[in-house]
């Protein structure tokens, strides 16, 4: 006859806060705090993996309870999760989720706080996700086996898993490799909600920036030369346009998402998983959730391939090229104030230096732009760990999820601070503009139709050369008379479609030179 196996709760040391408890898992016996709602196999997470320090994102944990609460309900359903351990484990899910009656009382909060500082596994951990799954199951069912003891079931101790069994009941028709991934698109799913309102605000405010400077008419630059005018205007209306795309782009990630492998359990065919749970798990997510989820098509690519994980974080990458590029022209147009360009004003957040006397730095656009080089970073890991599942399974999700939940959260916090510390307070200096614009080369350009790019050219090299500008060189050479050169040269015609002036006035042209038969263009 086999021996008793010991009490998976007996008390290993009662002294004050060092008090434990020992809890057996397939590896052998572990001790385990007494007072924490974790278990045996967190308890093991956190020895192995004291990596970084961090604990998982708040958006994976509520993800991870929200699937576990599904499933329960779906078990349930089916008739295969009894009705008391259903209802723990649903009850205890809702005071993590602070959906609760009492969840916005000291008591509700508290217990709250306690469930959601259970979850202790370090993001770089191992085994496709099996340490969060795990520290899940365990803080769902030491929950529930005091909700049951509440009601007369059980012994009410944690670690009493002959009540509430984290494999048998909160794990019931699920593996880590159909949880984890669902949960990581949820999460991913509820983080790019906040992040697509911050990327909107972003775009919104160099709009109403873009309005605002319409009148600033400037050099426009190629190759960090001078070119034809611009207005300022023009400029930030682009940049909201190629912002507000950015969003388009996280937009259709996020649809993609939507497909969750729930029900696929350890390899995708589903094994102990009922096919009415399988639909039932992923209706009752969507309910709780509020997304609009669906079965993945094939259950095994879906377990197999982490493309939508990939394609959201392509998408931030892609934010974060756009942004970095933004970035560097506000450092040259802001430049100076009295050697670079100076022809916008940042507003003024910090002291720049601590020797140099009123000297103030572009902080924002910095640290926006260190933000762009970290998610690109994170995009580059997510892409080598997508690539880096073996057969049915990918063991590199928890890496991917904290990647691209990372990048989702700075991308936030960095849009929401810099559409308010920085673009909603940009200034131009019009007179600043107006001078250099007057002393652009560039400025022959609108000549060309009229006299041929040749004399157009010879023009802009004596203006270089000599320093004085287009409007003073054509002057004193008669080509133009001040009426024509005005018309031809009005900065607001030229950063429109056409031909300046219309072909309306007659040069004469210097020795040597023929006027063109028509229009003549020139490449950039």
């Amino acid at each position: 006859m086999s021996q008793p196996s010991p009490d998976p709760v007996r008390t290993v040391s009662t002294a004050g806060a060092g008090a434990t408890r020992l809890e057996r898992d397939p590896l052998g016996e572990l001790e385990v705090p007494a007072d924490a709602y974790y278990g045996v196999q967190t308890a093991r997470a956190i020895r192995n993996f004291p990596i970084s320090g961090r604990l998982p994102d708040i958006a994976l944990v509520r993800a991870a309870v929200q699937v576990k609460k599904a499933a329960a309900r779906a078990n349930l359903r089916t008739g295969r999760l009894p009705e008391h351990l259903a209802g723990a484990i649903i009850q205890a899910a809702d005071e993590i989720l602070g959906l609760r009656p009492d969840s916005d009382t000291p008591q509700g909060r508290a217990q709250q706080a306690l469930l959601v500082d259970a979850f202790r596994v370090d993001p770089f951990q191992a085994g496709a996700g099996v340490s969060h799954n795990m520290n899940t199951n365990e803080v769902l069912a030491n929950r529930a086996i005091e909700i049951l003891a509440s009601q007369g079931v059980g012994s009410g101790r944690r670690g009493d898993y002959a009540v509430v069994s984290p494999n048998d009941h909160v794990n019931m028709a699920q593996s880590t490799n159909d949880t984890f991934p669902t949960a990581m698109r949820v999460a991913t799913l509820d983080r790019a909600q906040e992040t697509l309102a911050a990327v909107e605000q972003l775009a919104d405010a160099f709009a109403e920036r873009g309005v605002a400077l319409d009148g600033v008419l400037k050099s426009g630059r190629t190759h960090m030369q001078d070119a034809v005018p611009i207005r300022m205007g023009q400029e930030f209306a682009a940049y909201a346009l190629t912002i507000r795309r950015a969003h388009a782009r996280i937009l259709a990630a996020a649809e993609g998402l939507a497909e969750q492998n729930i029900g696929a359990t350890a390899v995708g065919t589903g094994l102990n998983a009922e096919p009415e749970y399988i639909s039932a798990v992923v209706e009752l997510l969507s309910e709780q959730t509020g997304f609009r989820l669906r079965t993945a098509e094939h259950l095994v690519q879906a377990t197999q391939s982490m493309a939508p994980m990939l394609d959201m974080s392509a998408a931030l990458r892609g934010l974060a090229v756009d942004l970095a590029k933004i970035m560097e022209d506000l450092l040259l147009m802001s430049s100076g104030p009295r050697t670079g360009f100076a022809e916008i004003r940042l507003p003024a957040r910090q002291p720049g230096s601590s020797i140099m006397p009123g000297k103030v730095n572009p902080v924002m656009v910095e640290n926006l732009s260190m933000i762009c080089y970290h998610v690109i970073g994170n995009d580059t890991a997510v892409a080598w760990c997508a690539s880096r599942g073996q057969l049915e399974l990918n063991v590199m999700m928890p890496m991917i999820a904290h990647e691209v939940i990372e990048a989702l959260s700075v991308l936030t916090t960095g849009c929401r601070q810099f559409a308010v510390e920085c673009v909603a307070g940009i200034e131009a200096d019009v007179e600043r503009c107006r001078m250099l614009l007057e002393q652009s080369s560039a400025m022959a350009t609108p000549l060309a139709p009229y006299i041929g790019y040749a004399l157009a050219a010879a023009i802009a090299k004596e203006a270089v050369a000599t320093g004085r500008t287009i409007r003073e060189l054509v002057l004193d050479k008669g080509v133009f008379d001040q009426e024509a050169l005005d018309a031809i040269l009005d900065p607001h015609e030229l950063t429109e479609p056409g031909v300046a002036g219309g072909f309306r006035f007659e040069p004469r042209m210097p020795e040597g030179y023929e006027r063109p038969t028509g229009p003549v263009g020139s490449g950039g």
